[in-house]
């Protein structure tokens, strides 16, 4: 059996999540509306069915959604230039790892980021 691989991805958000999404707004005090706000994740998906999971809110076997609800509402597409760079990485806690440190990066950058 192949071994998973993992995937950081980054979605382009609606710039009403800055408006109208206090706690993002409150975690990007950076942002000075030039640039775009973003959703950061990590998968052992492709980004592309993980993107589609969250637009659909996904909910696991047990009935637990796991999609985030500000990609759900905000989402718009993803933005391969800002990760395809990174990928594949071989493990969780190396794509955990990698996932804030790219959110981070970009807020550097003055986008306005979200991530878990």
């Amino acid at each position: 059996m192949p071994k998973t691989q993992y995937h950081i991805y980054v979605v382009e958000l609606s710039k009403k999540v800055f408006t109208e999404h206090r706690r993002f707004r409150e975690a990007n005090p950076q942002f000075n509306g030039v640039l775009e706000c973003l959703y950061v994740g990590m998968t052992s998906k492709t980004p592309k069915e993980r993107f589609l999971q969250h637009k659909k809110g996904y909910r696991n076997k047990k009935g637990i959604k796991i999609s985030s609800n500000i990609v759900q509402k905000y989402g718009s597409y993803l933005r391969p230039s800002l990760y395809n760079h990174i990928n594949p990485i071989p493990t969780r806690k190396e794509a955990l790892e990698m996932e804030r440190k790219l959110a981070m990066e970009l807020r550097r950058k003055r986008y306005a980021v979200w991530f878990n």
